[in-house]
């Protein structure tokens, strides 16, 4: 009896296995990968509000502190939403780093024939990851904790962003990083779709489609603040 229950402990858990194996991997990314593409569509018709002016936005971002109440108290919401992103973003990095190493010892050698488009697709995603991981951390000490924001205004949301993007170094740093977005979204979302099941030809021409339009409706969404404010729009 003993001897059993020893065995039994022994057995990898489900999760551990599932874990343990790349297609776990890839799933673990494409669920975490999904859960950031919808936090970005939310995001960018957020910041589309600074076209309606100050009120608008700023009652916006009021109302981002707010959601649940008074279930909910002051901010909750908000740090809930942010506690989900920061568990999707480090499995999704980690998944990618763990199969990328997998890759590489899987075929110390290199191909005869060289994969170049699969090759493009790879190294756009990872060097994109490294982009857009490098900007989270400026656009949170730029807006959120105005850390490297030397005209940062507590409360005053719309004044912030404008003063952003009245500097070339932000106008360029946000906008690289929303070209590199568009790509990652572009190549992740087929990946995705690839790893969660296409299920026919007709489907798979449908999603190819979907996520080229939607990484070019993200990223023209997300560039049209910083151009807005270049060009006098919003000031």
């Amino acid at each position: 009896m003993a001897l059993a229950t020893r065995g039994t402990d022994q057995r990898p858990s489900m999760t551990r296995t599932l874990w343990g194996s790349t297609i776990g991997k890839k799933t673990v990314m494409a669920v975490s990968g999904l859960i950031m593409l919808g936090y970005l569509v939310a995001h960018m018709l957020g910041n589309l509000k600074i076209f309606f002016g100050p009120p608008e936005f700023n009652g916006y971002a009021h109302w981002l502190r707010t959601i649940g109440e008074p279930i909910l108290h002051y901010e909750w919401a908000l740090w809930i939403i942010r506690v989900v992103l920061v568990v999707a973003v480090v499995l999704h990095a980690v998944c990618a780093y763990q199969l990328s190493r997998r890759d590489l010892a899987a075929r110390p050698s290199k191909y005869v024939h060289k994969r170049a488009r699969a090759g493009y697709a790879t190294r756009t995603m990872r060097w994109g990851g490294i982009i857009l991981a490098l900007f989270i951390v400026w656009h949170i000490l730029d807006l959120t904790t105005g850390t490297v924001n030397p005209d940062f205004q507590s409360g005053r949301p719309y004044q912030n962003v404008v003063e952003t993007f009245s500097t070339w170094y932000g106008n360029t740093i946000y906008i690289v990083a929303m070209l590199a977005l568009g790509l990652h979204i572009q190549h992740g979302f087929w990946s995705a779709a690839q790893t969660l099941g296409v299920g026919s030809a007709t489907r798979e021409r449908v999603l190819k489609t979907a996520g080229n339009l939607l990484a070019l409706v993200l990223t023209a969404g997300f560039i049209a603040v910083p151009v807005a404010v270049m060009t006098g729009v919003v000031s």
